[in-house]
């Protein structure tokens, strides 16, 4: 599957799922009736979860004989770079997740430091963009029916994500081995409603750089890693939700530019650390989540000679989800 270069069949795919969701819904069949924020909020590359993970849930509000679909926008504004995500999910019968996202990346603080430091505009573009298509299956359990067992809702899941800055991710800037992937990962999620706690463990296959912004494998690593991703919630209350997660992600790159041009110094520096977030989310009613985090993604991409010294990234994650 190859969706280069067609951004418009992003809106497409928004449209079409929500029609099939609006004819299933009125064709005499019961929609919603999920507990408040039991599908969890909408991850930051489309799956339902938390922010930075997917969890074995499934999103929007329909139960085992139910649809549910939401829409959701997520914006990430770290000290230098900013994220906008957006996208839509689409839940059948509380076992299969449909998800399609569009994240778009500005990276116009560095492309204007590096142009100005090198006298050349060698990134050439503000925004790096990315499409992600995903499907989740529950295989095991039931978070609500099992929450007096040991049993955990287990889903497994791919994402196939495609880069729409392929010859940019793959010059000799970058350097990545591909522009696109499939993250594969399995998702166990259990509910200790006597305690108001979530946890959630998900297990990912990935070659992705920066969840795929950067390309795809690398010089340091082309090959599929497992990466550990955990989640801790706690319900304050049945509409307000505090939490944490902790992302692994995979080092692959190593700019073929520092071998070209600064005698094998690690002059630009595409290092990638791990991720983690503390969030609170607010659910007023079934078809509105608000979602608010720190969020820290470590180096993302760092110049240190033009003044580009960007290896820690932290800032602010706030996300809105809108559904039934």
């Amino acid at each position: 599957m190859h969706l280069n270069k067609n951004k418009k069949l992003i809106p497409a795919l928004f449209a079409t799922c929500f029609s099939v969701g609006a004819n299933l819904a009125y064709a005499e069949m019961p929609v919603s009736n999920k507990l408040l924020l039991t599908g969890g909020v909408s991850q930051v590359e489309g799956a339902a979860g938390g922010g930075l993970t997917p969890w074995a849930v499934i999103g929007g509000y329909g139960t085992n004989n139910e649809v549910g679909a939401n829409v959701h926008y997520s914006y990430v504004k770290s000290s230098d770079y900013r994220l906008d995500t957006y996208g839509v999910t689409f839940g059948l019968f509380d076992r299969v997740e449909f998800s399609v996202a569009q994240q778009d990346f500005d990276v116009g603080n560095l492309r204007n430091k590096v142009a100005a430091g090198l006298g050349a505009d060698v990134i050439g573009r503000d925004t790096l963009n990315q499409i992600i298509v995903g499907l989740k299956v529950r295989v095991l359990g039931e978070a609500i029916l099992d929450a007096d067992t040991w049993v955990p809702q287990v889903a497994v899941g791919v994402q196939y994500k495609e880069n729409q800055d392929k010859e940019f991710i793959k010059s000799a800037v970058i350097g990545a081995k591909s522009d696109h992937g499939t993250d594969v990962y399995i998702a166990a999620t259990k509910l200790l409603l006597d305690k108001n706690l979530l946890l959630n463990g998900t297990l990912r296959f990935t070659k992705a750089n920066q969840f795929g912004l950067l390309g795809f494998g690398g010089d340091n690593h082309d090959s599929y890693q497992p990466m550990v991703e955990v989640s801790a919630a706690y319900l304050l209350s049945k509409k307000w939700v505090v939490g944490a997660e902790y992302r692994m992600k995979p080092d692959n790159l190593r700019s073929p530019a520092n071998n070209a041009l600064f005698g094998g110094a690690n002059v630009v520096d595409l290092k990638e650390d791990d991720a983690f977030d503390v969030f609170v989310a607010y659910a007023p009613t079934k078809n509105v989540s608000l979602t608010a985090a720190y969020v820290n993604l470590g180096n993302i991409a760092t110049v240190k000679p033009v003044g580009a010294n960007y290896g820690t990234q932290e800032g602010v994650y706030l996300s809105a989800q809108f559904g039934f």
